[in-house]
């Protein structure tokens, strides 16, 4: 493995497994074994998931492992995940401020932020206490673009912006955001021209944006929903759909396989899992209610939908979230007070799934 990749490995796994759900290949059962005995490795003594065995905790790698595991969605792979010291590592890295650190002693951003939230509603650790003030931490990075800055007062981000916007659906506060002025930033971020996304203002079209902007689409739909807004489409999100598809799969595709950032560039699994997802998002309108699609060319084209909250499919939320709820929230010695009267919050009770499987 690339030295370079040497801490980013259960990412390495998480890239392949959804970028296989995605293509609608299954994940043999001896693979999907060795993938839960590898991630078990990776999990810190003290909770959460390192880079790679012997490495310590850290937030992104954790997001990723949970979610590789819950791909695979089997006994083995949820009994991986230790959700006592799971939580006890949230706690180890919460700030009084409502952000986390990425790692004891790390850097905060609003990553962090979404990738503690992610893991804490999918293994139902998620308590009020645990996130007190994030909300307010990540309305703080919205800006006067629109957009969603890594830290306050700072220039707005594609991949920041989707992360605080999922945290604050996760949290049920999606709504206090200036959701218009996000809907404008978003939406002009797509390219006339090339049809796919750019992560910030005067950058260039990437490939990996594909997701990380257009899954903002379907949580800004939801959230205008419920907030009364009747001008809605009920049959496609509010981006040029078929522009970014074309995008994707005339200018992202390396000849013998994986997908890029832009022609010209290197293919690489993290190109290949954020362009399949967003070309996913592309395709599939709405939930299992009111479901449209919009394929470009052939049914071959067709791609499994993904969640827009988790970037997973939508099946296996509703799996993990229902094997998990059956479970007590852990009690663990970190949490101020006590942890005996904290009990998870009614957005992680419902997760934002049911009427999110776009």
């Amino acid at each position: 493995i690339s030295c370079c990749l040497d801490a980013s490995r259960p990412w390495l796994c998480f890239w392949i497994l959804h970028s296989l759900e995605l293509l609608q290949e299954p994940i043999p059962a001896a693979v999907a074994s060795d993938v839960c005995q590898f991630l078990a490795r990776c999990q810190s003594p003290t909770g959460g998931f390192a880079g790679g065995p012997g490495q310590h905790a850290h937030l992104a790698p954790t997001y990723a492992a949970v979610n590789a595991l819950c791909i695979i969605g089997t006994d083995e792979a949820y009994n991986v995940i230790d959700r006592e010291k799971l939580l006890d590592f949230l706690w180890s890295v919460k700030q009084p401020d409502g952000s986390f650190v990425m790692h004891v002693g790390g850097e905060v951003d609003v990553r962090s932020a979404y990738c503690a939230a992610s893991v804490a509603s999918l293994t139902n650790i998620l308590t009020p206490k645990l996130f007190e003030n994030t909300t307010n931490w990540i309305l703080s990075c919205q800006n006067w673009e629109g957009g969603l800055s890594g830290v306050p007062g700072l220039e707005a981000h594609g991949g920041y912006t989707f992360c605080g916007t999922a945290a604050l659906v996760i949290l049920g506060k999606e709504h206090m955001l200036d959701l218009k002025a996000l809907l404008r930033w978003v939406v002009s971020r797509q390219m006339r021209f090339e049809g796919g996304f750019q992560g910030r203002c005067n950058k260039l079209v990437d490939g990996c944006y594909s997701f990380w902007q257009a899954g903002l689409l379907p949580l800004l739909h939801r959230a205008l929903y419920k907030e009364g807004e009747s001008e809605l489409s009920q049959q496609r999100w509010m981006f040029e759909q078929q522009a970014l598809q074309e995008y994707i799969l005339l200018c992202c595709q390396n000849p013998t396989g994986g997908l890029l950032d832009k022609p010209g560039k290197s293919r690489d699994f993290y190109h290949t899992c954020y362009c399949l997802s967003g070309l996913s998002i592309a395709q599939h309108f709405g939930n299992m209610d009111n479901h449209y699609e919009v394929i470009l060319g052939k049914e071959e084209n067709r791609l499994a939908p993904t969640h827009p909250v988790y970037n997973i499919c939508p099946e296996k939320v509703a799996q993990a979230l229902q094997h998990f709820l059956r479970m007590p929230v852990p009690e663990v010695s970190r949490q101020p007070g006590g942890s005996g009267e904290d009990r998870p919050s009614d957005a992680a009770a419902a997760s934002s799934s049911a009427d999110l499987q776009s």
